[in-house]
């Protein structure tokens, strides 16, 4: 879409063992608080993946679709970890002047937007968003945070890939909570 781009596209998400990143009905409960606590075997690596309290600070855009924007805004720390970033939903039915948020309609309008502001470093949230911005090539680096669970059924974070995307391994850790972190950078053909 854009080659000459000057921000970097990101994707920091948690996934269940088999693949969801939430329930059919946008539950995000087996992640966000887990049952039980079980002790986990801790494995550091010479090369950490991201985790959250490395990648959020950096980043200073944040592109999201509709339905992450529902389920954020529900969030305690909503908006105020959100001050110092400047939040995009891609939405065709939020009304344009949403408090907060810029609404834009289209994939084409984002890219617009991050291109003509001072973007760097942009956090693209959510699995329809996810996967339009990984079809159109605009992201760098895929952080994924494995959960030690496996809930079944829900919505897959790469339904619609339509080809092959290449990826290095550049971290990988593990947390006592089992959450296996791999961050992988997109190879480009």
């Amino acid at each position: 879409m854009n080659d000459t781009r000057r921000w970097r596209g990101h994707v920091f998400i948690g996934v269940s063992l088999d693949g969801f990143i939430a329930r059919p009905d946008g539950d995000l409960a087996w992640l966000t608080n887990p049952p039980g606590r079980r002790e986990h075997l801790r494995a550091e690596s010479a090369q950490p993946a991201e985790s959250w309290e490395t990648f959020f600070p950096k980043i200073d855009h944040i592109v999201m679709g509709r339905g992450t924007y529902d389920t954020v805004v529900g969030f305690d720390e909503w908006p105020d970890m959100y001050d110092d970033k400047t939040v995009i939903v891609l939405s065709t039915t939020l009304p344009c002047e949403t408090s907060g948020v810029t609404i834009v309609r289209t994939l084409g309008e984002a890219v617009d937007l991050l291109d003509g502001c001072d973007a760097r470093e942009v956090y693209v949230d959510g699995g329809q968003t996810i996967q339009s911005f990984l079809r159109a090539g605009l992201v760098d680096e895929i952080t994924t945070c494995w959960a030690p669970i496996l809930i079944g059924r829900g919505r897959r974070l790469f339904d619609t890939i339509e080809r092959d995307v290449l990826l290095t391994l550049v971290g990988n850790h593990t947390t006592d909570l089992g959450m296996v972190h791999s961050t992988y950078r997109v190879e480009r053909h």
